[in-house]
């Protein structure tokens, strides 16, 4: 059988290829949001078998074996590590023509090597006992699998209640990379999650110190954590939003919905929004100051499955996208911003694919002349963290904004192999500016192009988040 995963995959004429095997693929990689467990890295984790590193938590790959008709004990119950593997095994050549097909055996091609065979029911007991064999060698340690990927910094995603303890010792020790936290604080932002948000409130006060009685101890005790996750290397924040809340408050409107929602109260809708929109802006002052960037993942429709969120709880594979209402909020919340002088830098992500003009545009709105981009519209994510997406989001972006000063293309994944995820965007992209220079659209300018691909893949990054300072 010809390989499948071969040294020119996805770069369908010259000078795709020469851009993507003499630049892009050459570049260290700086995975500015993942959700890779800290503990792993700073502990350098050595995994047990494929299924433990492969498939736990994948809900990519759950979703697809659901709908292939298989058991949730092969996917999620008690069913064995090498039976899930085999269901799953059993399950990818009913993906052909989904991105799992390409994403599964680019991971197989790196970094085990296997590309001399397909995964299917009749490969899986090979492919099982060589990439386990192989998990048992330093080389597949979890800092060695990044290292070997040319990562260079890696931000995790990390609530402001951690005590980040994993990320101070990982600083003490002689590491390849850099590892960073990224301050995510949703729990805190979702006040109508009644017993989680309790919960958090309480774990914020005894790491801080504060008590929380009103709006402005909260504001206190948020800052208290910014600060700590900035010594440890934070620069940027997250935040994962149904829709861009930016509904008009008074303090003494936010102050009566938090005290309702302390003392086990019911809340308003409009409290509600109001709440998370004075939420969400005093995040982002603690970013303007400190010169964060704004992270922003829009549009999710999370937790579809009642059934399913009681048996199993969140990110088990039942969200999807959402269509809220995205123009007139965002401009709201980023004008209110701008207007004081206090918008940070900030990356805007869609999960809708219809709203890839919408982004594109309204970064256009806040460019400052000052910082080159800004306001970015970020790499997709989720459902569009696939070759169609990739391509729409570049090409939109280049008709609405400014391509070459796009951040590039980040992980947003659990997976220690999903780093293969820099590899498709880059050949992905290189393919895109091959075809334009073959077509005549742009210059066949060989230097050109590769200034453009550095700049998307590397240099964009690096400046733009200044980890190392």
């Amino acid at each position: 059988m010809a390989k499948f995963i071969y040294n020119d995959f996805l770069l369908g004429n010259s000078a795709a290829q020469q851009l993507y095997h003499e630049v892009a693929a050459k570049l260290p990689i700086i995975d500015y949001h993942n959700h890779l467990p800290p503990d792993s890295i700073a502990e350098d984790k050595q995994f047990s078998n494929l299924t433990e590193i492969w498939l736990a938590g994948d809900h990519y790959k759950w979703r697809a074996m659901r709908a292939c008709g298989v058991d949730e004990n092969l996917i999620t119950g008690d069913a064995s590590d090498k039976e899930k593997f085999f269901a799953w095994a059993q399950t990818v050549p009913k993906t052909l023509k989904n991105p799992l097909y390409h994403w599964t055996h680019m991971e197989l091609a790196n970094p085990f090597g296997i590309t001399d065979r397909l995964l299917d029911g009749n490969s899986a007991e090979r492919i099982w006992d060589e990439c386990n064999e192989k998990l048992q060698s330093p080389e597949f340690s979890a800092r060695s699998l990044l290292s070997a990927r040319g990562v260079e910094v890696v931000a995790t995603t990390d609530d402001p209640t951690s005590d980040l303890k994993y990320h101070q010792s990982y600083r003490n020790k002689e590491a390849p990379f850099l590892m960073v936290p990224t301050y995510r604080p949703d729990k805190g932002m979702n006040i109508d999650q009644h017993d989680t948000f309790q919960e958090w409130i309480k774990d914020l006060e005894k790491l801080t110190g504060i008590s929380i009685l009103q709006f402005e101890d909260l504001r206190k005790a948020l800052k208290d954590r910014h600060d700590f996750f900035h010594e440890l290397g934070c620069r940027a924040s997250d935040h994962g939003i149904a829709q861009p809340f930016s509904e008009p408050f008074t303090e003494q409107e936010v102050d009566g919905t938090l005290k309702k929602a302390l003392n086990g109260e019911g809340l308003t809708s409009e409290g509600i929004n109001k709440y998370k929109s004075a939420f969400l802006y005093e995040c982002a002052l603690l970013n303007h100051e400190k010169g964060w960037v704004f992270q922003l993942h829009i549009g999710a429709l999370r937790n579809n499955n009642s059934r399913m969120m009681k048996k199993l709880g969140p990110d088990s594979g039942y969200d999807s996208m959402g269509d809220v209402e995205m123009a007139v909020p965002l401009s709201k919340l980023l004008d209110r911003l701008d207007s004081t002088g206090e918008l940070p830098k900030t990356i805007l992500y869609n999960l809708n694919p219809r709203d890839n003009e919408l982004i594109g545009a309204m970064i256009g709105n806040f460019q400052d002349g000052i910082t080159p981009g800004k306001l970015q519209h970020g790499p997709p994510w989720w459902f569009l963290d696939q070759k169609n997406g990739i391509e729409e989001q570049i090409e939109s972006l280049s008709n609405m904004g400014i391509l070459s000063q796009f951040v590039g293309m980040t992980t947003d994944s659990r997976s220690f192999l999903s780093f293969s995820r820099h590899e498709y965007f880059r050949r992905i992209l290189c393919n895109l500016i091959g075809n334009d220079m073959e077509s005549g659209l742009i210059p066949n300018d060989p230097e050109m192009a590769a200034n453009l691909i550095e700049k998307i893949c590397y240099k964009n990054v690096k400046s733009y988040f200044q980890y190392s300072e």
